[in-house]
């Protein structure tokens, strides 16, 4: 099943999204019309004081490329969107969330691992210190720190045990700086000694692995900071923010026996305790830009090939638009959904789910969404 359907009343206010067989009958019936096409959004043209509206759960699932993008009605979602992000996108599509749908609150993986909590267990938090979440943040850290390998051997794809580098026997600490990962032959093997008489053989690996042992893990620690300016940023909505990592949410997701994808990742962040995921796909979202201003094109030695024509409408069509074009004769006969590239003959090309298609008239054409700077599909 696709996701809910947003819903406005007659003054735009956002009230309870709803099933799309709701939404169909609806627009049926002629009580509601389309109000936007992505998001889908429909606008009801009665007054209808007596609809109740309950508070929504935003979650974000900000990465490097992809932002995954859920909304939890209670403990059903009922919204998945992945976004492929440029500057700012995240914010705006929040904002945009916000003017069609009652949400009240917004949660959001702040950070990839806990790197302080990690650098200092004493810190206070009862998940960390009893539960089944204990250890399972350090533990991903490691994963991620060192390869997926045994730190002694490097060998892959086997159960790793976490080792103190320095024996605690030997007073080794704790703290992550003196943790890494290795087999089980290896971890018996070095037992209590200590890494240097371990590795007293090996001293180009001696060194690797202390330098490397003490040096932060760098891709969580840019992907904190971004996340803290997304986090401070979302303040400005007025919202109350919740906040888990990416250790957590990786936590709740396998509990949940849930699939590796960005927006249910977004769904499984912070405090989880039962999900039941109405949409079985969610809406895909790309940043595209809104053009250039560039007068004219260059070829690849920089000299001007083309003037770029003024007119940005053609046929009342721009870039960017998403038609939806019937094509009745000839070779390229069907129906095709996508974003339009204009051109002053009034052929167009249009990037498809079935591919590109060059030179499909604009009388074929029929626009469904006008041109806001993304594409979309699913």
């Amino acid at each position: 099943m696709s996701n809910f359907v947003f819903v406005l009343d007659t003054h735009k206010r956002p009230l309870d999204p709803i099933h799309p067989g709701t939404a169909r009958q609806l627009l049926t019936q002629g009580k509601a019309a389309v109000f936007r096409r992505y998001p889908f959004c429909i606008i009801l043209k009665e007054a209808r004081p007596d609809i109740p509206v309950q508070d929504l759960e935003l979650k974000l699932d900000p990465g490097s490329k992809v932002t995954g993008i859920a909304i939890k009605q209670g403990d059903n979602v009922i919204f998945g969107a992945e976004l492929h992000h440029r500057v700012d996108t995240v914010l705006t599509w929040v904002r945009k969330l916000i003017r069609l749908a009652p949400i009240s609150s917004i949660t959001q993986e702040l950070v990839r691992f806990d790197l302080q909590l990690m650098q200092n267990p004493e810190i206070s938090g009862v998940l960390y210190q009893q539960g089944a979440l204990q250890g399972y943040e350090v533990r991903e850290y490691l994963l991620a720190k060192w390869n997926r390998q045994c730190a002694y051997c490097s060998v892959e794809h086997v159960p790793f045990e976490v080792e103190h580098i320095h024996s605690r026997a030997k007073g080794g600490s704790d703290r992550v700086s003196n943790l890494t990962l290795a087999c089980h032959d290896c971890n018996q093997k070095k037992g209590t000694q200590d890494v240097r008489d371990f590795l007293a053989s090996k001293p180009d690996l001696l060194n690797r692995i202390l330098k490397q042992a003490t040096s932060p893990l760098k891709d969580a620690a840019v992907v904190n900071s971004t996340r803290w300016a997304l986090f401070n940023a979302l303040k400005q909505t007025g919202l109350p923010i919740t906040t888990g990592t990416g250790g957590q949410t990786k936590f709740n997701r396998k509990r949940l026996a849930l699939p590796k994808v960005h927006w249910l990742d977004a769904a499984c962040v912070g405090e989880v305790d039962t999900l039941n995921v109405i949409p079985s796909k969610p809406l895909l979202i790309a940043a595209k830009g809104h053009g250039t201003r560039q007068m004219c094109r260059t070829n690849t030695y920089g000299f001007p090939t083309r003037h770029v024509p003024r007119k940005k409408f053609v046929k009342g069509f721009q870039t960017g638009d998403i038609v939806k074009a019937v094509v009745t004769t000839g070779k390229k006969s069907g129906t095709y959904v996508g974003r339009v590239a204009v051109r002053s003959t009034g052929s167009f090309n249009i990037s498809a789910a079935q591919g590109l298609l060059q030179g499909i008239s604009h009388r074929y054409c029929k626009p469904i969404h006008h041109k806001d700077g993304y594409s979309y599909g699913y």
